[in-house]
């Protein structure tokens, strides 16, 4: 059965063949068949289908690709940031207390706040989720998170090296042993990524360099936190090793922009942690004059950024981050593909997934223009009509 997509005020294709940033197209349609794209083009010339909505002028972007979250998790960490708002800077060490809660809560206490936050996440447009572990951080709850992280997208992190728990706060070497070994053994089976927190408080560069080649070995493709709290040896390493992408990029030296351009390693954005944190936002602008690949996600999580939203990022990076608006639609589209090394998602291409949303507005500068609303009308995911 086929679908068509017509009278599409402003289409954002992301076509690498275009000439323009978001290859963009007026007056434009497109068909869907099966979760395939498989024409687009003028609304005029639009081939015939079983089906057809007319979308009545409104814009038409690719589903958001959000390729950094933390939905596997229980409890509340909302006076942490009520403390935080009141002054008290933000650390890493906060993570132990959610680490508890997520150990005494039941598969199905789990799965279900999975369930609410992802449901949140694709009503505002996103139709590719990464998710990570990292709040079991015990070989049978890092497991059991993945397992629970899998049955809602396939992009999933092992994230053992969170933190330290606390029951190896003497012994940190012998918790990396646990991670490289029976850890990973029992998350592998549910992963596709491996991820390490790599920064003061957390894991330093040897450790965290030992545990991705662990998770390479094991199969896991690597990425990292880096450079969030501090400048650091994060960003450099995850350069070195030739990862696809590195995560946060707060405090960059020269030399860290510079390494991200020449290994074409992208440095995924999280505005909603610096709006969370008070940190200082980072400086796309640089990065973009650069030739260095951004991407935008949301980190949504317990303690430092609980949102789900990308266009609530979008309208920060713009704002704060000197993004223009194509640049920040473009960062979480095609950029998180990118992070991801998807080349199915993120753009409305012939061949691609046909996953997409329709805005209640004429072009995607409104998601910027107009923070705070809820412009997603409409979502499909895989060729499916998921939300309206």
């Amino acid at each position: 059965m086929s679908l068509l997509l017509t009278n599409i005020g402003e289409l954002v294709t992301n076509d690498p063949a275009a000439g323009d940033l978001l290859g963009l197209r007026h007056n434009a349609a497109l068909v869907i068949e099966g979760d395939r794209v498989t024409w687009v083009g003028d609304a005029a010339e639009a081939p015939a289908a079983d089906e057809v909505v007319d979308v009545e002028g409104r814009a038409v972007l690719p589903g958001f690709v959000d390729s950094h979250s933390h939905l596997v998790f229980a409890g509340d960490r909302s006076a942490e940031f009520a403390a935080r708002m009141a002054g008290e800077p933000y650390a890493a060490g906060g993570i132990r207390t959610t680490v508890r809660a997520t150990r005494d809560a039941s598969d199905e206490q789990l799965r279900a706040h999975v369930g609410r936050l992802a449901d949140e996440m694709r009503r505002q447009g996103a139709t590719t989720l990464e998710v990570k572990s990292g709040y079991g951080l015990s070989v049978a709850d890092e497991a059991r998170s993945l397992a629970v992280a899998r049955e809602f997208t396939d992009e999933t992190t092992f994230l053992g090296a969170h933190v330290v728990p606390a029951e190896y706060a003497e012994d940190p070497a012998g918790y990396v042993d646990l991670v490289t070994g029976p850890m990973l053994a029992a998350a592998a089976p549910h992963a596709r990524w491996i991820d390490v927190f790599c920064e003061k408080g957390a894991f330093d560069a040897d450790q965290a360099r030992t545990i991705l080649a662990a998770g390479e070995a094991a199969g896991l493709r690597g990425r990292l936190h880096a450079n969030q709290l501090t400048y650091g040896p994060g960003v450099q390493l995850a350069c070195e090793l030739g990862l696809v992408a590195v995560d946060h990029c707060t405090y960059l030296s020269d030399a860290d922009v510079h390494a991200l351009r020449e290994a074409g390693t992208v440095a995924t954005l999280l505005p909603g942690v610096e709006f969370s944190t008070r940190h200082p936002y980072v400086d796309a602008r640089r990065l973009l004059d650069a030739g260095v690949s951004v991407a935008l996600a949301s980190d949504c999580n317990p303690g430092s950024c609980f949102t789900s939203s990308l266009p609530f990022c979008i309208a920060i990076a713009v704002r704060d981050m000197g993004m223009t608006p194509a640049e920040a639609v473009r960062a979480a589209t095609a950029g998180g593909a990118a992070a991801l090394d998807r080349s199915d998602v993120g753009r409305l291409v012939v061949g691609g997934r046909a996953d997409l949303m329709v805005l209640d507005a004429p072009s995607h500068v409104h998601l910027a223009y107009r923070p705070g609303v809820p412009l997603v009308r409409d979502v499909w995911a895989g060729g499916q009509l998921t939300v309206r």
